[in-house]
């Protein structure tokens, strides 16, 4: 039996966010161990005179890429910010079209950030760079785990885009607020409880 473009557009959704995370636990692990580095570093200086190196270097960088692995994921749990003092007064109609384009508005400013990102690792790549620290890291090591987060958001960003238009020209109007709308207090209850 043949799937039809909502069923397969449910399964990459699912997919998608199963990856998400995945990368959001790498992420976290990540932050774990550059704080671990960090308190190693600190307790070396104040007992033993003695610095290592370059933990606050390598902890930028996991901080980087473990930001942009994170953003994925808070898309799918629908927790980005978002400033929402008139939104609850709206419409159901009008709070989706106002979902709609805040989800095109973060996807063209997350393009932004690809082509910008996508340049610089290029860079980094033709030119060799390394940082102009005693580590002397190649750029590109950080950097290409960094864009492949990016990357990942904004094809979850246009996916997301993709299902929530086909589920409101499907009249599916519950599932496509639950895709991109903002969280009710219930939900928010939910997600907090034990």
């Amino acid at each position: 039996m043949a799937l039809t473009g909502a069923q397969i557009l449910d399964k990459l959704l699912s997919i998608f966010s199963s990856c998400s995370r995945v990368l959001v636990w790498v992420g976290g692990v990540l932050i774990i161990l550059s704080a671990v580095l960090v308190s190693f570093e600190v307790l070396m200086r104040k007992f033993l005179n003695v610095s290592i190196g370059g933990a606050d270097e390598l902890s930028g960088y996991a901080f980087g890429v473990a930001t942009s692995f994170g953003m994925a994921y808070a898309l799918f749990e629908r927790a980005h910010i978002r400033v929402d003092a008139l939104y609850s007064v709206f419409p159901g109609w009008l709070k989706m079209v106002a979902n709609l384009i805040g989800l095109a508005m973060l996807g063209g400013f997350v393009g932004v950030i690809c082509v910008t990102a996508w340049g610089l690792v290029a860079d980094s790549l033709t030119y060799s760079s390394r940082s102009i620290t005693p580590m002397r890291t190649v750029l590109a090591v950080p950097q290409i785990p960094w864009l492949v987060g990016w990357l990942f958001f904004l094809l979850c960003t246009a996916l997301l885009f993709v299902a929530c238009v086909v589920a409101i020209l499907s009249g599916k109007y519950k599932y496509a607020e639950r895709l991109i709308g903002a969280k009710t207090i219930d939900e928010q209850i939910d997600d907090e409880a034990p």
